[in-house]
């Protein structure tokens, strides 16, 4: 099976196959292509390769990625796409839905029943041939049983609300003093939830992406140890 000796492949610099599907007939996206499987990261493995071998860009984790991601996608026959491509973007969250064990969470982002919400998906293989790929898990909602959704009553300036994403107070909350522990350690509300704790983004990891999302990275520069 093609994905077994990829995801060995993809392990040497931190990544996984995320799952895979033969996509429908109306996918026009896809026309021409039989097979797609998702690539992606799970926990702080791909951080501890990438922040080794950091590019000087201005979107570093992209340009790595792609740099990354092209020669395997060559080797194997597939054609890679990003969710950094575009506009217009490639759909990631509904083709993780219909090759992972993913559900969206109440605050948004994908919650997988293992991972939690710490991981992410950084490509997508497509192939012309159908291959024989296997069935993708599907388990119960893990947000389904959790009564408490702590993740809708952690954030300092609920910024979660049902249906609602406050972004611009989030926004404003991180980049104030009271906002340095989402900063330094990843979004309170995130950590919050139970599930995937073993897989939470090491401090530096997280700092990286909350300084993306603050859309304030030029050129980013590790936290010192202290």
């Amino acid at each position: 099976m093609i994905t077994a000796e990829l995801d060995k492949t993809l392990r040497r610099f931190g990544l996984r196959t995320r799952g895979a599907f033969h996509p429908p007939p109306d996918e026009s996206i896809l026309s021409n292509m039989a097979t797609l499987v998702l690539i992606g990261n799970t926990g702080p493995d791909m951080w501890r390769i990438f922040s080794k071998d950091m590019p000087a860009s201005q979107d570093p984790l992209d340009t790595w990625t792609r740099k990354t991601l092209e020669p395997v996608a060559a080797a194997f026959e597939a054609k890679a796409v990003y969710p950094f491509d575009g506009p217009p973007h490639h759909p990631f969250q509904r083709w993780a839905m219909l090759a992972d064990d993913v559900t969206q969470s109440p605050i948004g982002p994908l919650v997988h029943p293992v991972y939690g919400m710490w991981h992410a998906y950084r490509a997508a293989f497509l192939f012309e041939d159908r291959l024989d790929i296997p069935s993708p898990v599907r388990t119960p909602p893990p947000c389904d049983s959790c009564t408490d959704k702590p993740c809708l009553n952690t954030c300092p300036v609920a910024a979660f609300r049902p249906q609602f994403y406050d972004v611009d107070g989030c926004r404003a909350h991180i980049a104030s003093d009271a906002g340095r522990s989402c900063l330094e350690y990843a979004c309170e509300a995130r950590r919050a939830c139970p599930i995937g704790r073993d897989y939470i983004y090491e401090p530096a990891q997280a700092t990286f992406h909350t300084q993306h999302f603050l859309g304030s990275m030029q050129q980013w520069t590790p936290p010192s140890a202290s």
